[in-house]
């Protein structure tokens, strides 16, 4: 049996559980919220956040919000993003150009290490990978595979499956916990959002004093970050005082 034959009957398999149904719709509605919000913002010409320009992120945030009918034109893309999602119809579509929106959002959490989305926008490039395999059978004959015709693609069982997919959610929650674990614990510092926040993570620090340098290199200063964190990996690490 080929490798295509294969993930034919191991889609069409997923596709006949109900409770995947159910876990694909949920991820339709909560892309469609991450992005109405945020879209409707752009169109109408304000700021994303309250961000300072000092702010990695912030001053990202102020140049693309200085870009004019660019910076409506991505909240356009989004909220039609979040449309198509809503609509059985549409939703395939909506998934498609939804994912390299949110994959650059995810990267470019990543890469100034917001807090504000580092932990939702890797979980929502999962979610809409998710959908992006929930339609394989619509989206496979746009790679370059040759397959049967299209309206021989879905392979359609007469029984339904209702049983609940058990190690399938059991993975999902430990995607969740393994992605969140992962951030959280991948970087030794982040800018944080506040420069009081900031430098709550310096008390204990063996780099206290370089955890505030590098507090006040981002927020007072407005410095790039990796610029800062140069400075700061470069610091000598202290002796933790004792109580």
């Amino acid at each position: 049996m080929s490798l295509a034959s294969k993930l034919d009957k191991l889609h069409a398999r997923a596709r006949a559980n109900r409770w995947l149904g159910y876990f694909a719709v949920f991820c339709r509605v909560a892309l469609a919220a991450g992005f109405l919000p945020a879209g409707m913002v752009k169109i109408m010409g304000e700021r994303f956040t309250g961000l300072p320009v000092e702010h990695p992120m912030g001053h990202y945030l102020e140049a693309l919000h200085l870009t004019g009918y660019y910076y409506t034109l991505i909240g356009i893309v989004q909220v039609s993003a979040a449309i198509l999602l809503l609509i059985p119809r549409t939703a395939t579509l909506g998934a498609v150009i939804y994912f390299p929106i949110i994959l650059n959002i995810c990267i470019l959490s990543l890469a100034l290490r917001f807090e504000g989305s580092l932990i939702t926008s890797p979980l929502m490039v999962l979610a809409n990978l998710y959908l992006l395999c929930w339609d394989y059978h619509k989206l496979k004959y746009i790679l370059p595979f040759h397959h049967r015709q299209a309206n021989a693609a879905l392979l359609v069982s007469t029984v339904r499956d209702n049983s609940f997919p058990l190690k399938f959610f059991a993975g999902v929650g430990a995607t969740i916990v393994i992605v969140v674990l992962l951030i959280t614990l991948g970087y030794s510092i982040t800018p944080r959002i506040r420069l009081s926040d900031c430098k709550e993570q310096c008390k204990g620090s063996n780099k206290c004093k370089a955890c505030e340098d590098f507090c006040a290199c981002i927020h007072v200063h407005g410095q790039p970050l990796d610029s800062c964190l140069a400075a700061y990996n470069a610091a000598a690490e202290e002796p933790i005082a004792t109580p």
